[in-house]
């Protein structure tokens, strides 16, 4: 006799459809086990009108792993768009091929196209100096330099000749701090060490040694979770200030972060994006399954 498949269609099913036919929570873990890799095409568009970046088909492999599975999503410009999922889905490992971060691991191989305003950044010829200007990184831990506040936000204009003299060097480094929302409250000290700052402090810095170079695209890399609830909500006010200028990518644990800072989000899973929408779509009206369930907290 014929069995019956009776595992729901998870790509295809609505979310008012997926509330009537969803497992229970104790069977949760194993229905997701069941959804076959082949129907995890992304749910949601995945364009944007006017985008800063595109990314189509993109693999990521460490050695013999597959650590991210055919990727594709537009970035627009001046939006931030967060990037959630639980701990190991590619997250991270994507935002680091924005700038070819991941060219620094050995056994890291990325394949798939990769356009910054219409330039492939991975064609042979890219120089990876002026891209990682181009597409700034702020990263989980702040990591100012051992330098003095000055210095760190200086030190890149200087190595990319973006100043001419003292003074314009003195208007770049008060300008980013400016934009850090940091130059009140270091005016007076910048000649300290930026370590000496607090954590905050250090990952405003952080942002505004990264605006120094004139960025189009900026990379943050869960930037908030060593931080405090107060210097957190700095940040994110700050995050909502820089998308004037800036297309603003975010990694995030925190599913109330990615509500509240951005207009785009993208949920990973297993190295597939398994959807991407406007925000408050995606938190209300989720139409995959496995977002259902990550953002209710049925897995995380």
């Amino acid at each position: 006799m014929k069995m019956q498949n009776l595992e729901p269609d998870y790509e295809n099913m609505t979310f008012e459809k997926s509330l009537e036919k969803r497992p229970d929570s104790t069977d949760t873990e194993k229905s997701r086990d069941l959804v076959p890799r082949e129907l995890r095409d992304t749910v949601g568009d995945i364009t944007v009108p006017n985008p800063r970046m595109i990314c189509r088909g993109v693999n990521v492999y460490y050695g013999e792993k597959q650590a991210i599975r055919n990727v594709s999503i537009d970035i627009g410009r001046n939006e931030v768009i967060a990037m959630i999922g639980p701990s190991g889905c590619g997250k991270s490992t994507f935002i680091r091929c924005l700038n070819r971060m991941n060219d620094t691991i050995d056994s890291c191989r990325v394949s798939g196209e990769i356009l910054l305003e219409g330039v492939n950044i991975y064609d042979k010829n890219i120089d990876v100096v002026p891209l990682r200007a181009q597409v700034g990184m702020v990263f989980q831990k702040p990591n100012p330099f051992p330098k003095s506040i000055y210095d760190n936000v200086a030190y890149g204009p200087k190595i990319h000749g973006l100043a001419r003299n003292k003074s314009e060097l003195d208007e770049i480094v008060e300008t980013s701090l400016l934009k850090a929302g940091l130059w009140d409250e270091v005016k007076d000290q910048l000649d300290h060490l930026g370590t000496s700052l607090s954590g905050g402090q250090q990952q405003r810095l952080c942002i505004a040694r990264t605006i120094a170079v004139s960025p189009e695209v900026i990379l943050m890399d869960e930037p908030c979770s060593a931080l405090d609830p107060i210097a957190t909500a700095i940040i994110e006010d700050l995050i909502d200030e820089l998308k004037r200028q800036y297309t603003i990518t975010i990694v995030t644990h925190s599913m109330q972060q990615a509500s509240r800072v951005s207009q785009r989000t993208a949920f990973f899973h297993l190295g597939d994006l398994i959807e991407v929408g406007p925000t408050p779509r995606i938190f209300t009206r989720p139409r995959h399954q496995l977002t259902e369930d990550y953002i209710t907290g049925r897995f995380g």
